[in-house]
């Protein structure tokens, strides 16, 4: 029986959320936001947070600055149940990073201070920590700098070992999306992209474009659709589960929340509609307090949640 059910190898670091700010923001003016939320972020450690409240053994690789956000950080994901025994603090000044979240109506902006996410290298990766697990998971896998020359080795021995693995590539920041895509995707079992994100993966002009060609390199293609819920492709199956509606608050993390809920279900062997109802589920729990961990923060809230919904579905 391996200890984890899912091993993670990823970034670490907070989001400060402001809420109510101005739609223009023009410069040398000191604007006023009327909220603001510090939390847990990254979409490694969102996704290893909520898959753990999921009820998963997770384990989690990365790196943080010796200072009081990467100490929060640590908190958060300890209190979430995720194992951080192979968290190591980084050997130099750099500090943990940190996104700043200008929250307007309908859209957003993001900016982030990479710190150590930058420094995380493949020599700092304890293979035997990450293979001992049934499931490998990958996030933002063009803003991981260090490790990215190193994809290709880095699941290379995850599959050899007997793993299954997910990948989520998240956006790219150089807008480039190469640097090795296409060398991994043989060795990834599900892909986790939003609309957009396939599109600019495969340069395809529409979404059925870019699903049909993914699904051509990875066994099972999900793709995350936003209000219109989410698709997926096995070979000429196709699946899709409509969103859950809920008030809001924000979307910051309902991706990677759609993500571990996807996993936590595909893991137990359920079947593809099952999977994807229950990422709807938990990437709209998600967007029901501000950030993309805090709903999960309250296990009862989940199961309420839960409860309510699987009342109205098949799951």
């Amino acid at each position: 029986m391996p200890r984890f059910d899912v091993t993670l190898a990823g970034e670490l670091n907070l989001d400060l959320i402001f809420y109510g700010v101005p739609e223009e923001l023009p410069p040398e003016r000191e604007l006023l936001a009327d909220g603001m939320r510090l939390t847990l972020g990254s979409s490694s450690a969102i996704f290893a947070h909520n898959l753990s409240i999921l009820g998963a053994r997770v384990g989690f690789q990365s790196k943080i600055g010796k200072d009081m956000l990467g100490e929060i950080a640590l908190e958060r994901l300890r209190a979430g149940g995720v194992d951080v025994s192979q968290v190591r603090p980084s050997a130099h000044a750099t500090q943990t990073g940190l996104t700043l979240i200008l929250q307007h109506r309908a859209w957003r902006n993001m900016i982030t201070y990479p710190g150590t996410i930058f420094e995380l290298m493949v020599e700092d990766l304890n293979f035997s920590y990450l293979s001992d697990s049934r499931h490998f998971h990958l996030s933002s896998f063009y803003l991981q700098r260090g490790l990215r020359p190193h994809y290709l080795e880095l699941f290379q021995r995850i599959k050899s070992a007997g793993l299954t693995v997910s990948l989520d590539s998240n956006d790219d920041p150089d807008d480039q999306w190469k640097e090795g895509l296409d060398q991994v995707l043989p060795y990834v079992d599900v892909l986790l992209p939003n609309a957009r994100e396939a599109q600019k993966i495969t340069g395809a002009g529409d979404v059925e474009g870019a699903i049909h060609r993914l699904a051509q390199k990875v066994p099972v293609v999900v793709v995350k659709l936003g209000a219109e819920g989410a698709v997926a492709q096995r070979g000429r199956e196709r699946f899709a589960s409509p969103a859950v509606k809920v008030e809001a608050v924000d979307a910051v993390g309902a991706g990677d929340s759609f993500d571990a809920g996807f996993v936590s279900q595909y893991i137990r062997g359920a079947d593809l509609p099952t999977c994807l109802a229950y990422g709807n589920l938990a990437g709209a729990f998600s967007t029901t307090q501000p950030g993309g961990t805090e709903a999960f923060r309250d296990r009862e809230s989940w199961a309420e949640f839960l409860r309510a919904h699987t009342q109205r579905s098949t799951i």
